[in-house]
């Protein structure tokens, strides 16, 4: 039996292809952008994050999925 999905995610990864590609397979399962993206860098490499709530999550902080 396959486990149950997280209601929330959050993505990060070097921010290239294959962390679009993570997050647009986030966006297909279903899940919805939440908040704005992140970036940062470690010293030459751009890091990218990108939280992703599945539809009905509740935050503590009574935020709400990005439209």
């Amino acid at each position: 039996m396959a486990d149950a999905p997280l209601t929330y995610r959050l993505l990060t990864g070097p921010d290239d292809h294959s962390f679009c590609q993570r997050v647009s397979d986030a966006i297909a399962e279903g899940y919805l952008l939440y908040g704005s993206p992140s970036v940062t860098s470690n010293g030459g490499q751009v890091i990218a994050a990108q939280a992703v709530v599945l539809p009905g999550f509740n935050s503590a902080t009574d935020g709400e999925a990005a439209q």
